[in-house]
């Protein structure tokens, strides 16, 4: 193959060939009207008196494709996850691209043809970015750093500090696929059923539950570290007692049955398309059920409250006798997941 069709150290440099990358690449899968000035900076209205909600996140998963997904468009979704449960409407994106030197340009327009529609389905424009080149060695593939701004709704204040004794717990759908979907191509695992990640955004579930309910206490999306270290920091920065119920999890038959095989914790799992949300208990039900008539909360389940437990600390009623403390993993289970 000619190397014109490989990232060669040049495409970073600056110049002519930095120009065709953007031409050839990123203008194509991104285009709209604030990008196409070419500015060094997007200049985007903003509603008087309102507020901003920002976010920023990097992604150096490995592999970079994998079922569900790639790293274009789990960027995407990552990053406008963040504003969404956040309570913020996600409206501009910038992706910023660390290339390894040759890595082949095909598989790149693969990667920004798939942020291109994630944006667009989404309802986000990306409207700046930048791209460098590294040695090879100097990087693994492609790492993909992605911002998002969006308009914060005035009345929605989502924080830990909200959550109160006998707020209800809802996850949105079934936890860990993310995490074994990686795992399972990493190790060449095959199954009858395949797994599949996640990844998926979450905006519109989310603006939907706010319509329902603007009282939520707060959401967040339990990626690095799953479900576990995502209710431990709401317990802590809360400081109240969570208890879930291990048979209310939504956990697929086949991502439990890898988990047993390798002696992993559902609840340590990463996810890239679930939340969750701290309902107050007389209006959870509503919540649920606006979750289930939308397709990224079909399987969407009360999996615990707030309360009996210590202050801080988050307990799982196990399928058997008692209760079991739930304590986050010091490091990930998973390295180079999202």
């Amino acid at each position: 193959m000619p190397r014109a069709d490989y990232i060669t150290l040049a495409r970073g440099g600056g110049g002519r060939a930095s120009e065709e990358l953007i031409e050839e690449v990123f203008i194509p899968a991104f285009s709209n009207a604030i990008l196409d000035t070419m500015s060094d900076s997007a200049i985007i209205d903003a509603p008087e008196n309102g507020k901003l909600a920002f976010s920023t996140d990097t992604f150096v998963i490995d592999p970079i494709f994998f079922p569900g997904g790639d790293i274009g468009s789990l960027a995407v979704h990552g990053t406008v996850n963040d504003i969404a449960v956040s309570g913020g409407v996600p409206k501009y994106m910038s992706a910023g691209f660390v290339l390894e030197e040759g890595f082949p340009i095909s598989d790149l327009k693969k990667i920004a043809a798939s942020m291109g529609e994630a944006a667009k389905s989404c309802g986000v424009s990306i409207v700046t970015g930048d791209t460098k080149v590294v040695a090879r060695g100097g990087a693994d593939k492609v790492f993909i750093n992605t911002s998002a701004i969006g308009f914060a709704p005035e009345g929605i204040k989502l924080s830990p500090k909200r959550v109160e004794e006998g707020d209800l717990i809802i996850v949105s759908g079934t936890i860990g696929d993310h995490g074994i979907a990686i795992l399972t191509l990493r190790k060449g695992l095959e199954f009858k059923t395949e797994i599949v990640s996640d990844s998926q955004p979450l905006n519109r579930l989310v603006e939907a539950m706010l319509e329902a309910e603007p009282d939520i206490r707060m959401m967040r999306d339990p990626t690095r570290g799953g479900l576990s270290a995502t209710l431990n920091e709401i317990a802590k920065a809360s400081g109240k007692g969570i208890v879930i119920d291990e048979k209310a999890l939504p956990i697929k038959q086949s991502v439990s049955a890898v988990c047993e095989i390798l002696g992993l914790d559902p609840l340590n799992v990463a996810n890239e398309g679930k939340l969750v949300a701290f309902a107050p208990q007389e209006s959870a039900g509503k919540v649920l059920e606006t979750m289930r008539d939308n397709p990224a909360g079909r399987q969407a389940a009360i999996i615990g409250r707030v309360g009996g437990a210590g202050p801080g600390r988050v307990e799982m009623k196990t399928a058997f006798v008692g209760n079991r403390i739930v304590e986050p993993l010091v490091g990930d289970q998973l390295p180079r997941i999202c």
